[in-house]
């Protein structure tokens, strides 16, 4: 089981890019390789992992091509503002920038020695975008992802795993020991949410209006009809940890995890059908291509699935 949890025990003091660029190699089987996150990026698909390993799509998953980037740090977390613009984070605080649509990507932060992991990377617009990561690493950027600043959100040091916006703009943050975050200013100020439970959560994912589901060790799986502030448990029937989820243009929500774990909702996330997938191997981000067919990525690098083939 390959996860990006094994960090070390140091405080978070990002620096910017002054030491020598180590480029990532081009390796054959990198489209089977480990591989973290990934994202659209307008009609192209963008895969990030392990050993610097960035692939892009133009033909929404048949084919990629791997990318020569400014790091060998694993890349755990992608996310493209527009065709163009896009962010890569990961160990080493590393943050990679891409003004062409991942054809080539400038390193703009790192900082080996602080030995703390970035986890996840979104931006509000081309300028204004946020970093999360190991012990309450909150980084904060205004032009554009050139420079990043530490602007911790609590005292806590809890790890910060993932943050997604909602349609009218609240956003939220995933955390460990049953953390959740929500900021309505547009990420200026952070509220800790009632919490349903006290393990890691390793996922958000806003919903119509003001519902939400909150996902993460077990297989716990949590779903909210007021913002974060009140919880009902649903059942998965595993106890797989659920690692990232997408709502697709036909409505449906899916919900993937370790172990090939698979949950998809046709009521708005009220009730899910779990399948197992690709041999058991964990699954670590969904992504809807444009064709409308769902990008996995994971411990068997890429694979792409029509939504048929997951229930």
């Amino acid at each position: 089981m390959a996860l990006v949890l094994a960090l070390a025990a140091a405080l978070p003091a990002p620096a910017q890019d002054e030491d020598p660029v180590e480029l990532s190699q081009i390796a054959p089987l990198s489209s089977k390789s480990l591989l973290l996150d990934s994202s659209r990026a307008g009609d192209a698909l963008v895969a990030v992992g392990e050993r610097g390993h960035v692939l892009v799509s133009k033909d929404n998953g048949a084919t990629w091509e791997q990318r020569i980037v400014p790091t060998r740090s694993t890349l755990t977390g992608v996310y493209f503002h527009d065709a163009s613009l896009g962010w890569a984070v990961g160990h080493d605080s590393v943050i990679l920038r891409t003004a062409d649509g991942g054809a080539t990507w400038e390193r703009v932060n790192w900082a080996p020695e602080d030995e703390t992991p970035l986890f996840d990377v979104w931006f509000a617009d081309a300028e204004t975008g946020y970093a999360v990561g190991a012990y309450g690493t909150f980084l904060v950027t205004e032009d554009g992802g050139l420079i990043w600043d530490f602007s911790p959100i609590g005292e806590d040091d809890f790890h910060l795993h993932r943050i997604r916006a909602a349609d009218d703009g609240t956003l939220y943050l995933a955390a460990e020991a049953g953390v959740a975050y929500r900021s309505d200013d547009d990420g200026m100020t952070w509220e800790e949410l009632p919490s349903p439970y006290d393990g890691s959560f390793f996922g958000v994912l806003p919903l119509a209006d003001e519902a939400l589901l909150l996902f993460g060790l077990r297989g716990h799986l949590y779903r909210s009809e007021d913002a974060g502030v009140t919880w009902q448990q649903i059942e998965t029937g595993t106890v797989a940890m659920l690692t990232d989820a997408a709502r697709l243009a036909g409505g449906e929500i899916v919900v993937v995890g370790l172990g090939g774990t698979v949950l998809v909702s046709t009521d708005g996330g009220r009730s899910f059908t779990r399948s197992q997938h690709l041999n058991r191997r964990g699954i670590q981000a969904i992504t809807e291509a444009a064709n409308g067919s769902l990008l996995l990525v994971g411990e068997f690098g890429v694979a792409t699935k029509t939504l048929s083939e997951l229930t």
